[in-house]
């Protein structure tokens, strides 16, 4: 059995350390092993947890354990999965908490790269905690946040009491476009159901492809892209000042918004066969090319010469793919992709696609 892991990540002080604290003191009968990958000044307090063994290792009063990573992570996860099989420590189950500013992209690869980490464990999901009072600056500030967001299988919004409706309605709007794939979550002091947080398989090649159908729908699309003031997408904060020049900056922004963002996705549907050959390698051209700024994609696809529905996904370079289950008779047999990445050029990826078709 493989262990299923967990990766938190989030804005500094959007409160992952509150999360984890509920995660880890909630009985709900998971045994939850923790890897902290840096412990500042947020760490998880010694109220709950039980005593301090050797190697940093600690049990929590529900069963689960608590360590610090003190090598890399990879030596982390081998060490737990040794001790899991000595029968020294009792887990099913592994969050990893990364730091404020740290890119999931090299934790996510790690489970797929790593032949020794891949035979004992397999990534769940990268959720992402996004703090609504700071996130406006801090998506204009920093890529690694952005990054984030576009690494998503989940988004949980803390701190949307100290937010207005219209800045929350702005903010959901800003990270649909970044992250169409992931879910957003409001989460009150760290409270959310635990089925949103475990066992999402966001990494399994499954069929669904769940993409907000906001973004889907052009109508919506287009309206939100020419008349759009939405205060999270200034870069200044000209909303606070009400002065007249700030409000002509204000619309001069509005109407461009989102293409602020380095982070953003790109759907793809067609309703014809994709040919194999020629989407393999152009998928493997973009791959190349492109690798490094993608941050997930995924497509279950209509291919040519198969019953059944195609499913590929990636991370970076990495990408997988599979034969899906077969088309339900009387379904309409439609490609649909998903590309997140940093400034990936659209009308390349666009053609490149149209000519797979067969």
């Amino acid at each position: 059995m493989l262990i299923p892991a967990t990766v938190l990540t989030g804005f500094l002080g959007a409160g992952k350390t509150t999360l984890l604290k509920r995660i880890l003191t909630e009985s709900h009968g998971f045994k939850i092993a923790v890897i902290e990958n840096e412990f500042g000044e947020e760490n998880i307090d010694n109220e709950i947890l039980v005593a301090d063994t050797k190697e940093h290792i600690v049990q929590m009063s529900n069963g689960c354990v608590c360590c610090t990573i003190r090598e890399d992570l990879r030596t982390t996860l081998q060490d737990l999965a040794e001790k899991k099989r000595k029968g020294e420590l009792d887990f099913d189950r592994v969050v990893i908490e990364t730091t404020g500013l740290a890119d999931p992209g090299p934790v996510a690869q790690t489970f797929f790269m790593d032949d020794q980490i891949a035979e004992s464990f397999l990534l769940d999901a990268v959720l992402t905690l996004v703090d609504a009072k700071h996130a406006a600056q801090t998506l204009n500030d920093r890529q690694e946040a952005r990054r984030q967001v576009g690494f998503a299988d989940q988004i949980f919004i803390s701190k949307s009491e100290l937010v207005s409706a219209a800045e929350l309605d702005a903010l959901e709007h800003r990270l649909k476009h970044m992250n169409p794939r992931a879910p957003q979550h409001i989460v009150h002091f760290g409270e959310i159901a635990i089925d949103k947080v475990f066992d999402l398989r966001g990494f399994n090649l499954n069929t669904t492809l769940e993409i907000d159908p906001d973004f889907l729908s052009d109508g919506h699309h287009h309206k939100h892209d020419e008349h759009c003031d939405h205060p999270s997408h200034q870069h200044d904060h000209a909303h606070h000042g009400h002065d007249h020049a700030d409000h002509a900056h204000d619309h001069d922004h509005g109407h461009h918004h989102h293409h602020d963002d380095d982070v953003k996705s790109f759907v793809f549907k067609a309703d014809r066969a994709l040919d194999p050959a020629k989407l393999e390698d152009f998928l493997g051209a973009i791959v190349n090319i492109y690798g490094p700024r993608m941050l997930r994609y995924k497509g279950v696809l209509h291919m040519k010469g198969t019953e059944r529905k195609v499913i590929f996904q990636g991370v970076h370079q990495l990408m997988g793919s599979d034969l899906g289950q077969a088309w339900a008779p009387g379904e309409k047999r439609t490609s649909k992709m998903v590309f997140i990445g940093i400034d990936l050029p659209k009308d390349i990826f666009q053609q490149g696609l149209e000519q797979c078709i067969s």
